[in-house]
């Protein structure tokens, strides 16, 4: 570790703060959603939701900057794994001194990247990113201030870019076609998925032929053209460019090819496949949503779609706020459920074996698809062609043989920029705005 970091109090940054703040994350006593992504480290799991000792986690602090990391297994992502938020470090004195406190306001934490946080309350919906006179490279860091101002109407905030009140504001759906003409429009695309996932504890959406209906029915060009108006359709599980063969340096989506596609055809065969094996020939199925106004378009687009393309089928959308959903949806309280999903980490296999795909470990029974995750994780950890290689296997199993999953579309985030604002940068997961380079002109 680099000797010279700091954090904002002026404590140095050491081994100790990383083994203080995994251990801390990974206890199930804390209840993080991030403990899972400690699994890959020696006895996370086990400790995570076995009880085991967190002090038998793999991870140790050799001196006061050296730390040590054992592995399950050997990993070729881990160093993507490890850019993850749930691994940094935490100021050991200053989060015992706030305890359940600390990080709840601005004051109340230790920062140790290019700026501090000020002016946050917990609540507020402004604050301010102020240079640290601690970072290493604050000479680098050309920006004094970075002023934050949250406006849940993205009306408001595209006025008050255009009146040179804000310099960057993201836009939603409602507004990409308002303003892609306006000065500053950019677009990204991002790794985020959208896609259908099934209740396989019901007796319809367990039929792998009605899954496979569902899943071809829809035109997904028209989705992302005159729906969403951004992204392109996805037809596996894992998007285009963004996870890479570290060995021939291959897209994965491209290697992998299309596992399920718009295919009309296809649909009606599968469809009617479904209805010899129900023994019905009229069938009504839900479709839950969020009740944010693009989920409600989705799902009012595919209910549209589904009922015109598949006959016999009756589709009802329910659209309700975003933490009843995801309770509904671990309840199993759902026919099929729209969801969409950002990575952890740039690997296929954060898609394959997660990728927000509801139930999976619980639910889906194809022992092939585990063997090959299994394979891909041991025999083939260090050989990176041949893990690629099972890895598309298991995808192909997961999504173009059993249907568990359906994918719909891949993500793009619009935004409005400043042109006096340089050097700005966006996360290649589109969740993120880095200011670190940023100058102004």
């Amino acid at each position: 570790m680099r000797k010279d970091a700091k954090w904002s109090n002026g404590d140095a940054v050491t081994a100790g703060d990383y083994v203080y703040a995994w251990q801390k994350t990974v206890d199930p006593t804390t209840a993080s959603p991030n403990s899972q992504r400690f699994k890959a480290i020696k006895n996370g799991t086990a400790i995570a939701k076995e009880g085991q000792d967190v002090k038998t986690l793999g991870v140790k602090a050799l001196d006061k900057y050296t730390l040590q990391v054992t592995l399950e297994a050997p990993i070729s992502y881990l160093p993507e794994l490890l850019t993850g938020a749930p691994f940094y470090p935490q100021d050991q004195k200053i989060a015992a001194k706030y305890g359940k406190n600390y990080g709840t306001t601005a004051t109340k934490a230790v920062y140790n990247g290019p700026f501090t946080v000020t002016k946050w309350t917990g609540t507020n919906l402004t604050w301010s990113y102020v240079k640290n006179k601690y970072y290493y490279a604050k000479k680098d860091v050309k920006l004094k201030e970075v002023k934050v101002h949250v406006e849940k109407d993205t009306s408001t905030a595209a006025k008050l870019y255009q009146t040179k009140k804000l310099d960057y504001t993201a836009l939603s759906t409602d507004y990409i076609n308002q303003y892609k003409t306006t000065a500053g429009y950019h677009t990204k695309a991002t790794p985020l998925i959208g896609y259908f996932a099934f209740n396989l504890r019901r007796t319809n959406t367990a039929n792998v032929h009605l899954r496979k209906a569902i899943a071809q029915a829809f035109d997904k060009k028209m989705l992302v053209k005159n729906v969403l108006y951004a992204g392109q359709p996805l037809n596996g599980i894992v998007p285009k460019n963004f996870a890479y063969n570290t060995a021939t340096d291959h897209d994965y989506r491209q290697d992998a090819g299309n596992m399920l596609t718009y295919n009309l055809k296809e649909a009606k065969k599968q469809w009617k496949l479904a209805q010899t094996e129900l023994g019905k020939k009229q069938i009504t199925l839900g479709i839950l949503t969020s009740d944010t106004t693009d989920s409600k378009r989705v799902g009012e687009y595919m209910q549209s779609q589904l009922q015109k393309n598949l006959t016999g089928l009756t589709v009802k959308v329910r659209s309700i706020p975003l933490k009843a959903r995801l309770a509904n949806t671990t309840n199993y309280d759902f026919d099929i459920v729209y969801g969409t999903w950002q990575p952890d980490y740039a690997d296929p296999v954060n898609y394959i074996s997660d990728g927000g795909q509801y139930h999976l470990d619980d639910d889906y029974k194809n022992q092939n698809f585990w063997n090959l995750l299994n394979r891909a994780a041991t025999t083939y950890a260090t050989k990176e062609t041949k893990r690629w290689q099972t890895l598309i296997s298991a995808e192909k199993v997961l999504i173009k043989q059993d249907a568990f999953t359906a994918p719909i579309y891949q993500g793009e985030m619009a935004y409005l920029l400043n042109s006096k604002v340089k050097h700005f940068q966006i996360s290649p997961y589109g969740t993120v705005v880095f200011y670190r380079n940023v100058t102004i002109k």
